[in-house]
Order: C-alpha cells, then sequence, then structure tokens
C-alpha cells in the first residue's frame, strides 16, 4: 500500500483492503475496487465501498472507465480518506488513481503516474493505458 496524497488516498493490492485494522488505524473511510476477479470485501458499515470491476487490458467499456476515474476523484474532492486497489496494484489502481489526481490539479495524467510509479511499484497494461485516456477524451 502506498500513499498517494497524505493522509487522503492510498493505492494497493486488493487483500490489503481486507484488513480493517490498517484502514482503520489510517484513517480510510472509503476503498474503491476494481479487482475483478476477486471477491467484493466486506468492510464495516461506516466505510463506503464502491466496486467497479473492470479487467487490466483492452476491452472496458468507456463509460465504466470514466465512472472509476470520476469516482476516485469526487472521493478526492471531497476529501474522504481513500484507498484504490485492484488485484495486483500495478495498474489499473495507478492508472486510474493517476488519472483522477490528474484532473484534481489540472494537470496531465501521464506526469502523475510518473510520479505515482515512482513511490509504487507499477506494471501498467500500455493497452489499458491508452484505452483509459482515450475515455477521458470521449
Amino acid at each position: 500500500m502506498t500513499e498517494v496524497l497524505p493522509e487522503k488516498l492510498w493505492v494497493g493490492v486488493v487483500h490489503e483492503s481486507r484488513d480493517l485494522r490498517r484502514l482503520y488505524d489510517l484513517g480510510v473511510e472509503a476503498v474503491v475496487d476494481f479487482a475483478a476477479s476477486e471477491p467484493p470485501a466486506t468492510l464495516g458499515r461506516d466505510m463506503g465501498y464502491c466496486r467497479i470491476p473492470i479487467s487490466d487490458g483492452v476491452g472496458n467499456p468507456y463509460e465504466l472507465l470514466k465512472l472509476a476515474v470520476l469516482t476516485v476523484e469526487q472521493l478526492i474532492r471531497a476529501g474522504r480518506p481513500t484507498m484504490v486497489v485492484c488485484g495486483a496494484g500495478l495498474s489499473r489502481s495507478p492508472c486510474i488513481v493517476s488519472a483522477a489526481v490528474a484532473r484534481v490539479r489540472n494537470t496531465s495524467p501521464e506526469s502523475v503516474l510518473k510520479e505515482v510509479a515512482e513511490r509504487h511499484h507499477c506494471n501498467v497494461s500500455p493497452g489499458f493505458w491508452s484505452e483509459l485516456l482515450t475515455a477521458l477524451r470521449s
């Protein structure tokens, strides 16, 4: 799990979102889960949970990709400490977090992804990244 925005946004692996003690210790109030191949999490009643199952690669509906980015963006803007996860935490979650943070900062997603990759191990699917950027432009 890597902190992207101090005390506000983390990116990680799906199994990390199942560690309720750790989430509460960090002050996480919402989890956004993109792990299509994993079962939904069971979290505390006071914790927000949004599951948008998308695959790491090409072929995701553009509307779903936009929803993913806009959901994370709105949680950031609302000041809700949020953890964003996918199966391995290497591609979908860092890409979507980067796109959302870029929208908040009004900067390029590529520059934010570079920033995230400096602190968090990434193995970005080029097809997924390309489709995500295309979806945001459409």
